[in-house]
């Protein structure tokens, strides 16, 4: 990786990626004695590395990074106190909305807080998660999970912090559209009323959440009299102008005894012109999360280099000086099946002629694959933004009026966040049909806050709920017309987002059976029992490796991951020696755990090992996740010739 100056040639015609090394930070951070044209400078050099971490990861949230970069390279330059060191006194600064941890990251690696060589580590097994982690990276002061934690977390570490004497401030950055989570207005009042004055929020304004205006999902209305109203102490200043947050810092130094909000007008994406709010005029965000395409990366680190550059001639001081790095290799599906947009056209299919379905989305419209039924059906559909509880809750209200709603949002938050309202509906025993995507250990970029590996056992035992994991198109378009049209019940789809290419196909006669698999490839040594996409797809692939040594594997496709037939169980697992269940979840309470039963209770007489995560997931590529875990095709071969060549299935 050598250095050299920038200059859009360069860059065009290699088509590499820019970095500025330390050496140029350092020089940079030199640069100038006024603090704010220091703070600037830096701000603009950290976005620059920013984008560089998330084009090497290719993935990321820039608009979120990119809008609370000059808050945070404030707030660790000139306003904290030797921030997260853990000496008594001493500040803590975190992240309650963690989407700005490359941010964050960038920052910390310039301030020589985290070692250099990570800035090509993002989202990689061994470098920096998709969202904080204490474990993994110093500095962090907690791990971000669903929105809506931080404030409580502040709570926390204050009351700590008085019981041991330690002091210091406890600053905590939010977003605008996290402020829908209900338990954000839970933790303001008892802060406010312990008048713990040491807790500053600092909300990163943007206007903007995923890929929508907040307006337009769920209105804040007057914010600053909201939190007046819970007592707190409110500022509101510019989030990119440095004196103005000075300022508002210096007046919170001030009231010593109430909680302090700032909430800090910024712009999403700030820094990119063409990444600054709705700049592509059709009231769509498009730089939320993703790597941006070459064109627009190169044309990002043309302006803020120009930028810098300007500054620096201004300065008196030399060009900034980048280093360069080779486009990372990617190997994209030829044919992907994308079983979240499969779902989400049958859906709509569906709905043209059923009247009494309504769609409800918790901001994740476009994951969910339900953006045709908004456009065709706008009087069906509600945005109830990010606010889960409120949307399964509102969810059982209409069940109970008639309407059958199509509740969406991702696994780890729907199952979790809003599982007591989930199983308060089941109590009503009106039917209701939840649709949870990004289920699994991947997509491993974005972290175990977002890795859904417990909701199999979060909602497998609410009552009359039965939960369907999909493996291909075609069984996705199934699963939502039993849903629909066959269960008199209520449902839960489980959708791996990630696209693959699928190296099997469900028989042409195949239809859902409840409990009752399906016999993808056949085999007389062992059986491999799984289901979705992910799963199956390793499944075939350990069966081709087993193949060239001789050995005959079964791949199963078992898409009922709360509902299993035992006479099916007998007729189709007890023609095999061994069977190998595979579970994209903890194997606590996942499915492995239910075909063992069904095994011992039928009397099959089968070897049983049970494959999946039995600690956090980890972070990185998707690829580096499953090995990590043993889901991947190699980890299970081996699984199975262990198993073979021992007889024995507890190793």
């Amino acid at each position: 990786m050598g250095e050299k100056d920038h200059s859009d040639k360069q860059l065009a015609g290699e088509g590499g990626l820019s970095y500025a090394p330390l050496a140029a930070i350092d020089a940079v951070r030199r640069a100038s004695a006024d603090p704010i044209e220091r703070a600037g400078l830096l701000a603009d050099v950290c976005r620059l590395n920013t984008l560089y971490m998330i084009m090497q990861a290719g993935s990321g949230h820039i608009g979120s990074s990119f809008s609370s970069t000059d808050l945070i390279t404030w707030l660790w330059t000139e306003e904290l106190a030797d921030p997260n060191s853990g000496a008594p006194g001493t500040d803590v600064y975190f992240s309650s909305k963690g989407h700005d941890a490359p941010a964050l990251y960038s920052l910390l690696i310039a301030l020589g807080k985290l070692d250099f060589d990570l800035l090509h580590k993002l989202r990689r097994l061994g470098g920096l998660p998709g969202h904080p982690d204490i474990e993994t990276t110093p500095f962090i002061a907690a791990n971000t999970g669903s929105l809506g934690m931080g404030i409580s977390k502040a709570y926390g570490m204050a009351r700590a912090r008085r019981f041991t004497g330690r002091g210091g401030r406890i600053v905590l950055m939010t977003g605008d559209g996290e402020l829908q989570e209900g338990q954000i207005w839970e933790s303001l009042q008892p802060v406010a009323n312990e008048g713990l004055s040491e807790i500053i929020a600092v909300v990163d304004h943007n206007k903007l959440q995923s890929d929508s205006a907040v307006s337009a999902v769920s209105d804040l209305g007057p914010l600053e009299d909201k939190f007046r109203a819970f007592g707190w102490e409110v500022r509101r200043a510019g989030g990119h102008d440095f004196r103005a947050i000075h300022d508002a810092f210096a007046h919170f130094a001030t009231v010593t005894d109430r909680p302090k909000v700032l909430i800090a007008d910024t712009i999403k994406g700030k820094g990119v012109s063409f990444m600054e709010g709705l700049a592509c005029g059709d009231q769509t965000y498009h730089f939320h999360a993703g790597a941006p395409t070459l064109k627009d990366y190169l044309a990002a680190v043309e302006e803020l280099t120009s930028r810098i550059n300007e500054r620096l001639s201004r300065l008196g001081q030399p060009r900034l000086a980048l280093a360069d790095a080779p486009q990372p290799v990617r190997n994209a599906p030829v044919k992907p099946e994308r079983l979240v947009l499969a779902y989400g056209d049958e859906l709509l299919q569906m709905a043209r002629t059923r009247p009494e379905i309504v769609v409800l989305d918790a901001d994740l419209l476009s994951d969910c694959g339900i953006e045709a039924f908004r456009e065709e059906l706008p009087d069906r559909f509600i945005e109830c933004g990010i606010a889960e509880q409120h949307m399964v809750s509102a969810a059982g209200g209409m069940a109970l009026n008639g309407i059958l709603p199509v509740v969406h949002s991702f696994a780890c938050f729907l199952s979790a966040r809003a599982n007591e309202q989930i199983y308060n509906n089941a109590t009503e025993r009106r039917k209701i049909i939840y649709t949870a995507t990004l289920a699994g250990v991947v997509p491993g970029g974005p972290g175990h806050s977002h890795q859904s590996v417990r909701d199999i056992s979060a909602i497998g035992s609410v009552p009359g709920l039965t939960a369907i994991e999909p493996c291909s198109e075609r069984e996705a378009r199934l699963a939502i017309r039993w849903a629909v049209e066959e269960n008199p019940a209520s449902t839960y789809l489980r959708f791996v987002n990630v696209p693959l290419d699928l190296p099997y196909a469900l028989p042409a006669s195949y239809t859902l059976r409840v409990g009752r698999g399906v016999t993808l490839r056949d085999g007389a040594d062992v059986a491999l029992v799984g289901y979705g996409p992910l799963l199956m797809t390793q499944a075939w692939r350990a069966a081709d490796e087993l193949a060239a040594q001789g050995i005959r594997a079964a791949v199963i496709n078992l898409p009922w991951l709360n509902r299993i037939d035992d006479a099916w169980v007998a007729e189709t697992l007890g023609r095999v020696p061994a069977v190998i269940t595979l579970d994209n979840h903890y194997v606590t309470l996942g499915q492995g755990v239910m075909v063992g039963a069904a095994l011992a209770r039928t009397g099959v007489r089968a070897e049983l090992r049970s494959l999946g995560l039995t600690d956090v997931p980890v972070c990185g590529n998707n690829a580096e996740v499953l090995a990590h875990h043993g889901l991947d095709a190699a980890a299970i071969a081996r699984a199975v010739l262990t198993c073979i060549h021992t007889k024995s299935f507890t190793g």
